[in-house]
């Protein structure tokens, strides 16, 4: 089992991989900000188990741990984007808000950057465990 192989540095890369496709729906909002009728959009936010669980079957799907187990049919999109329309809408039915855009931006990047701040300490602590005793 390698380090990748952990829990902990799977869910850190889970987590990096939604923000990093949240930033870039983000970016097409924004580029879209003077296109006639565009609705901006945003990812749903990641599911959590009790969620997932109380939506009833559909939020849960398998998931194939070994080499051995059959793979589930019709593996479905890792995350998907919605319409999220920001506070107004202007008269062309363009709903982007750029300020909105970008707080929405800088909200990811602040999480980007603590997932990552969270991973390289995670690592440095799996080097100080690794390392041979009196080093």
């Amino acid at each position: 089992m390698g380090f990748t192989d952990l829990p902990l540095l799977s869910q850190i890369k889970g987590r990096l991989s939604w923000l990093d496709e949240r930033q870039r729906v983000i970016a097409q909002n924004v580029a879209n900000a003077d296109t006639p009728g565009y609705v901006s959009r945003d990812l749903n936010q990641p599911t959590d188990f009790a969620r997932a669980l109380a939506a009833g079957g559909g939020g849960v799907r398998m998931v194939r741990t070994s080499a051995m187990h059959i793979a589930p049919a019709g593996q479905v999109a890792r995350f998907e984007s919605r319409a999220a329309p920001d506070s107004e809408t202007t008269l062309d039915g363009n709903s982007v808000v750029v300020e909105e855009q970008m707080l929405k931006m800088a909200e990811s990047r602040m999480a980007y950057d603590a997932a990552i701040g969270f991973y390289q300490k995670s690592m440095q602590m799996l080097r100080t465990a690794a390392r041979a005793p009196g080093r």
